[in-house]
């Protein structure tokens, strides 16, 4: 997961008194708000409940925080949840899932506890469900299954995603929803034009897919998905095997349909929008591709496109920056960027950054995470991980109440304290000021403008570990 804090707000309690609020990003999204005191009340409740070692946390203070020492806390605050997200152990912690949703519900409030949920299927068609707030995804998931009489082994291969479409009409993958969230909630307050959830594969290798075209529903989504990303241009197909594959769509021949897509290039792949990397050269215009253990680069040159392939087990790391420009941080201030670059092996003993300058830059690093995680696990010999139960613990409110909870079900033992906590709205009370946020830098941007100018920067940066890289060997330079 990547985590952020790029901001922070000011509310008041009950009693007048003011306290800092931090505005978490989950994967690029806004999440919730939380306060000190819930992170230090997660992080100790970790320590006592998970058989792995915790980052230290940011300490407490006696006296009032100056604005710089506010700015250290956020700073230090960002750099825990950071690497709490790289810690396979606490990710698959029922706990902290729990306290993510808990700390969503409460961030937003003041909506009622049974809803319907529109879930579409790759082709258009729409399944409505009833969900509550308190559903996180794989609740939601469950539910979709049911409606379509999915067998349960086959569960964990696919997943809810988000998707959009532009006023193109061109459609693109946004994120895919976790076990941290309430799906209903998430979509409900994003500002994404024409946002919907869509039910997807949930793996990278097409090897699962033998197993799973045994069964007539699992084979029908895979042959859903494909149909869909053949028309929207996602998987290369040869103007000589179009209108077969046209032809098996309309007699309906789904495997015989399937065996020769799953052939083609870009087959289980993400594809990207348009953006550019430093790669071959400066300001290169690319599309890219991830998948099948690997983030292909379509570099666009003169009409032409050239084809560059990385391979993610020699990728060494990799970093996200997000990059705020302007002269003032305010809220109709969207100029910002988002750079992916990882440190590649390009031949023996030769390592070179490569940056992606892209919108998506966060759900890229995400698709190589989950490829890697799954290529480790595969290596291993493993099935994916389970999530990890832990025992009764207490989710404090930002109010200071305290709710007993289940972590391995997300079930409240008080009842009661759930309703209130769904009921009462967090933004009920008043924001006093919005803090600014990030590392305050000074550096030359290039501009679209005559004049290049001097501007601000609010920079922050991720780094990601590739525990993969360790696995190459002489026969793969």
């Amino acid at each position: 997961m990547h985590f952020s804090i790029p901001d922070t707000q000011e509310f008041l309690d009950t009693a007048g008194n003011t306290y800092v609020g931090y505005n978490i990003h989950i994967n690029g999204l806004f999440h919730c708000t939380v306060r000190y005191k819930q992170l230090h009340n997660l992080h100790e409740q970790l320590t006592k409940d998970l058989d792995t070692l915790l980052p230290s946390f940011p300490p407490k203070k006696f006296f009032p925080l100056t604005t710089n020492q506010q700015e250290e806390r956020r700073l230090s605050l960002e750099k825990y949840i950071q690497l709490i997200g790289q810690n396979a152990v606490i990710n698959n912690s029922g706990m902290l899932n729990a306290f993510l949703l808990n700390a969503q519900q409460e961030t937003i409030g003041g909506l009622s506890n049974n809803e319907c949920m529109d879930v579409f299927l790759m082709n258009g068609c729409k399944i409505i469900v009833n969900v509550s707030l308190g559903d996180h995804s794989g609740a939601v998931l469950k539910k979709v299954y049911k409606h379509l009489k999915l067998p349960e082994e086959y569960y964990s291969y696919f997943a809810l995603f988000i998707v959009a479409q532009d006023e193109g009409n061109i459609v693109y993958l946004l994120r895919k929803l976790q076990n941290f969230e309430s799906p209903f909630i998430t979509t409900k307050h994003m500002s994404a034009i024409c946002s919907k959830v869509v039910l997807g594969k949930n793996y990278w290798d097409t090897v699962y897919e033998l197993e799973l075209m045994n069964n007539a529903v699992a084979t029908n989504l895979l042959y859903i998905q494909a149909v869909a990303e053949v028309q929207r241009g996602w998987i290369t197909v040869k103007d000589e095997l179009k209108d077969y594959l046209i032809t098996l769509q309309n007699q309906g021949h789904k495997k015989k349909y399937l065996d020769i897509v799953r052939t083609l290039k870009y087959y289980n792949y993400i594809q990207f929008a348009p953006c550019y990397c430093d790669y071959p050269k400066s300001d290169s215009k690319v599309l890219v591709a991830i998948g099948r253990n690997e983030l292909n680069l379509r570099v666009l040159s003169d009409g032409e496109e050239l084809a560059e392939v990385f391979k993610v087990s020699r990728m060494r790391c990799w970093r996200i920056t997000t990059v705020q420009n302007g002269l003032e941080r305010c809220d109709d201030n969207d100029d910002f960027s988002l750079e992916l670059s990882f440190e590649y092996l390009i031949a023996k003993n030769q390592l070179q950054w490569i940056t992606i300058t892209s919108e998506q830059a966060i759900l890229m690093s995400v698709c190589l995470q989950a490829m890697i995680d799954e290529l480790l696990l595969k290596n291993a010999g493993g099935s994916k991980p389970e999530e990890v139960s832990g025992k009764s613990w207490t989710y404090i409110r930002r109010d200071g109440q305290s709710i007993v909870m289940g972590s391995s079900s997300n079930e409240q033992v008080k009842e009661s304290k759930k309703d209130q906590c769904i009921k009462e709205s967090s933004k009920s009370e008043p924001i006093i000021k919005k803090l600014a946020s990030g590392l305050l830098v000074v550096k030359m941007k290039k501009s679209s403008s005559l004049n290049n100018k001097i501007q601000r920067k609010y920079i922050s940066e991720c780094d990601m570990e590739n525990n993969a890289f360790h696995m190459i060997g002489d026969d793969d330079l």
